[in-house]
């Protein structure tokens, strides 16, 4: 969305925590939402929630393509159109990429961003009338997977037809699965979260087209249990975990993690 002569726009400094997996949208085509953190200016301290929406990230410049835990820089401005005060819109031209957050010292400068920014559980994020933000649950109790629709609706379908035919691009992948985790929060409450986040999504597609089966059923199976070892396995047993929430525009109380944060313990 290029907004560069709007005169509210304002440039900021944002760490960027996590983005979803593309999506199709009848409004917007193809959009992604970022979830990250406005820093101050001057010393890079940590100071809020913001989601930038919606993006078309896989059309950006090269050179713009935001990698996950890099500080930017970008002129943003409030969504009007959107009633969660941490929504704002980019101006895609104005994106620069300051540096990237390493994960040296078992994730010291990161978890020097993420940590100021905990809540204590969902509750809290509803009643301090917040839409995102990162919680560390109690205990994770489960992970689970299942399938989901194999198509794109036809709506989104001809979303695609459009823009294959006025923009060519690859083609989205619709991932025919989700994943997530049952949880309990410190105080008792227990969730079951899907997961949006678009390392994850990635992780599944890497691992299903290559693998060596024969067989679409037997590569998505392989992939499937290389998502659920790093998931559960991994994750569970050897990972500090925190989850990055964020709720839906259109049902406000129903919320999903929409990424992982998981240094080693």
């Amino acid at each position: 969305m290029k907004n560069g002569g709007t005169k509210k726009m304002e440039r900021k400094k944002i760490l960027i925590a996590t983005k979803t997996y593309p999506s199709i949208s009848t409004k917007y085509k193809e959009t992604v939402c970022t979830a990250g953190i406005l820093l101050n200016d001057d010393d890079d301290k940590p100071l809020s929630w913001v989601r930038i929406y919606p993006i078309r990230f896989r059309d950006l410049d090269f050179d713009k393509r935001y990698p996950r835990w890099s500080i930017i820089s970008a002129n943003i401005e409030k969504n009007d159109k959107d009633y969660r005060e941490e929504s704002y819109r980019i101006d895609d031209s104005s994106i620069k990429i300051i540096r990237k957050i390493d994960t040296k010292r078992k994730w010291e400068e990161r978890k020097s961003f993420m940590h100021p920014m905990m809540f204590r559980s969902i509750q809290e994020i509803k009643e301090k009338k917040k839409s995102v933000g990162i919680i560390k649950p109690r205990t994770v109790d489960k992970y689970f997977s299942k399938i989901t629709s194999r198509e794109w609706s036809d709506k989104q379908k001809a979303v695609q037809a459009q823009m294959d035919f006025f923009e060519p691009t690859v083609e989205l992948d619709k991932i025919p699965y989700q994943f997530g985790y049952q949880f309990t929060e410190e105080d008792g409450t227990s969730h079951r979260y899907t997961i949006s986040d678009w390392e994850i999504m990635q992780l599944y597609r890497k691992c299903r087209d290559r693998s060596q089966e024969s067989t679409v059923e037997g590569r998505e199976a392989e992939a499937l249990e290389k998502v659920r070892q790093k998931l559960e396995d991994v994750f569970l047993n050897k990972n500090d975990l925190s989850f990055i929430v964020g709720n839906l525009k259109n049902h406000s109380n129903t919320f999903m993690i929409i990424g992982l944060f998981y240094p080693l313990k």
